[in-house]
Order: structure tokens, then C-alpha cells, then sequence
């Protein structure tokens, strides 16, 4: 698989993975011996940029990268988060103070088997921490040695300047894909300026631009999809079929998948993008990458953008909850 480098220098697989399904959200999670060998298999399959956080689990997450990928640790790029506080394993708010990133980093680095992470992510700006505040620590953190690279997720643009200024962001981390674009209004115009790369989480919509994911679907229990507007409005479902009609219209053409259709867009857009896709299953990851051969001329992405405008998606991308938690 090629290369993209995100911010100045760091060096990533053009499409990563999104290890959260592992053990977090999309039920039913895998045995630890399947997740590790899935795992490796995705190394084998081109795969160099896992993305991991504290909170996936919690922390089991980042065990099962640290058991897999230890044998080829300075052949991959690890990324993870910080940015909550936990009771046990119990998440019990956002905490970005200087105190809890210290815990949080050796932390992580133990789970992780590693002296050192390449790109640590703030998982959430925490209002009551100052981003400047936070940035110092970041600063502290490269000058130890202990993570190579930092970046923000799900930051407006003003924060991600403030951040900036005091230590070089490498990479900010959001939802986008065909179904979520507003990164394009204010968060693209920042990155290109400042050279911060994208790590577009969600390229597929959490499944929905696959086509795989029909009207009345019942999702099992403790699946996030269930807490979502988007899937747990029958009205607002059908509505946004529309979109996954128009990318399945649009793979026919290409003589491709959907999916290969809906990541292939999103790498059209930047060559600082590199989209983390999530997946357990290795005959879908095979077709996730199938999204590097997918070729967009000026005129076709100029189409797109003019049939997706018209196209009008109803109902939030999270939960009343979650949306508190993004900054804008």
C-alpha cells in the first residue's frame, strides 16, 4: 500500500485502521486470540496506521494492539487518545489536566508494550482545561521521547490554532465522509494552512454507505448505531438512502464496491487525508483498500460534489449526549 505523511513528517499507510469495533461499540467483539490474529493479517494486507484509545473497552483496546503488534512495533505508527477519567473501568467525564495525561500516557504505553507512542491524540477538548494548557504537556511528552507526534480530535479550528501555536499539531482527527462533510466548512481550510494532516474516522458512515445496512435493521444490544438519530429514525433512514442509491450509481461506473467508492472519494479530497476505516473482518478490510485504486477526474469529483450538495441528509450524526462533548 502507498504512503501519505501526515503534518510535516509523519508517515502513515493511506488508509489506516479504526481498531474501536475490537472491543467497543459494535458488538459482538471478537475472542482475543481472533482479534490478534486479525490483527496481524491487516499488517499483512498493507496496514501500517492502527488508531486505539484509552476509553476503547476501556483500556482493552490498547492491550490487544500492544499483544499483536509488538513483534513489528517500529514498522507500524500507533496512535491513541487520552481525555477521560475512570472509576475502575467506568467512564466518568472528560479530564484533560496535566496530572491525568501523566497517568493516562504510562498508562497506555504499558497496555501498548512500547516505550513510546507515535501519534497521541487529545480524544475530546476539555472545556475546562485551557487547549493551551494542554498543548505545554504535549510539548513535554516529544521532548521525553515518550509520543513522537500530537493531534486533536473532533476540534473546531480555533482550537486547533491555539493548540498549534504553542506545539505543532501533526494531525486532527474527525468524522467525515459522503454523509458528513462539515469538516470542509472550517476544518479544511485551517489544516491546509497550518499543514496538520486529517484522520477522517467514520469514512463508511458506521456501515451505512456500504448498502449494507437495510431499513429496519435491529442492531444487537450496545451497538452505538442504536443511540443515533441517523439509524434509529425509520424516516430519517429511508430519506438518507438517496445518498447510498447515488454512491452505489457511482460504483457501477468505477466497477467497484460501494465501499471502495465512499473511501476512494475521501482520499480524493487531500493527499494529507488518510481515512482509518473500522472493520473485524479481513474480506472487508481487503475491500476498504480497494478505495487506493479508485481514480477520480477533476470533472467526476466537481459532479459529485454538485449531486451530494443537492442531496439533503436529515437527523444528528450522535446523541444528544455526545454532541455536547464536540467542540465548536
Amino acid at each position: 500500500m502507498k504512503k501519505r505523511i501526515l503534518g510535516k513528517n509523519l508517515e502513515v499507510s493511506t488508509i489506516g485502521l479504526g481498531c474501536m469495533g475490537l472491543s467497543m461499540s459494535f458488538p459482538p467483539f471478537p475472542e482475543k486470540n481472533e482479534a490478534i490474529k486479525f490483527l496481524k493479517e491487516a499488517y499483512e494486507q498493507g496496514i501500517t496506521f492502527f488508531d486505539t484509545a484509552e476509553i476503547y473497552g476501556p483500556f482493552k483496546n490498547e492491550e490487544l494492539l500492544g499483544e499483536a503488534l509488538q513483534d513489528i512495533r517500529s514498522k507500524v505508527i500507533i496512535a491513541t487518545k487520552f481525555g477521560f477519567k475512570y472509576d475502575g473501568d467506568k467512564v466518568i467525564g472528560l479530564d484533560s489536566s496535566r496530572e491525568n495525561i501523566l497517568r493516562a500516557i504510562e498508562e497506555s504505553l504499558k497496555r501498548l508494550k512500547t516505550d513510546y507512542i507515535d501519534l497521541y491524540y487529545q480524544h475530546r477538548v476539555d472545556p475546562s482545561v485551557p487547549i493551551e494548557e494542554v498543548a505545554l504537556v504535549m510539548k513535554e511528552l516529544i521532548e521525553s521521547g515518550k509520543i513522537k507526534h500530537w493531534g486533536l480530535s473532533e476540534a473546531s479550528a480555533t482550537t486547533i490554532r491555539k493548540a498549534h501555536k504553542i506545539c505543532p499539531v501533526t494531525a486532527v482527527q474527525s468524522e467525515y465522509s459522503m454523509f458528513w462533510r462539515e469538516p470542509e466548512e472550517k476544518i479544511f481550510p485551517t489544516l491546509k494552512e497550518l499543514n496538520i494532516g486529517f484522520v477522517p474516522f467514520s469514512p463508511l458512515g458506521k456501515g451505512f454507505l456500504t448498502g449494507n445496512v437495510k431499513p429496519g435493521k435491529v442492531f444487537g444490544e450496545g451497538d452505538f448505531r442504536n443511540t443515533i438519530p441517523r439509524f434509529n429514525n425509520i424516516e430519517y433512514f429511508k430519506a438518507n438512502l438517496k445518498l447510498v442509491d447515488y454512491i452505489k450509481e457511482l460504483s457501477v461506473t468505477k466497477n467497484t464496491t460501494p465501499a471502495a467508492v465512499a473511501i476512494g472519494w475521501v482520499l480524493a479530497q487531500g493527499e494529507w487525508i488518510a481515512p482509518i476505516p473500522g472493520t473485524k473482518n479481513i474480506n472487508r478490510l481487503k475491500q476498504n483498500n480497494l478505495a487506493c485504486e479508485v481514480i477520480f477526474s477533476e470533472k467526476e469529483l466537481l459532479d459529485i460534489k454538485e449531486n451530494l450538495d443537492k442531496i439533503k441528509i436529515l437527523g444528528n450524526r450522535y446523541s444528544e449526549v455526545n454532541e455536547k462533548q464536540i467542540d465548536k
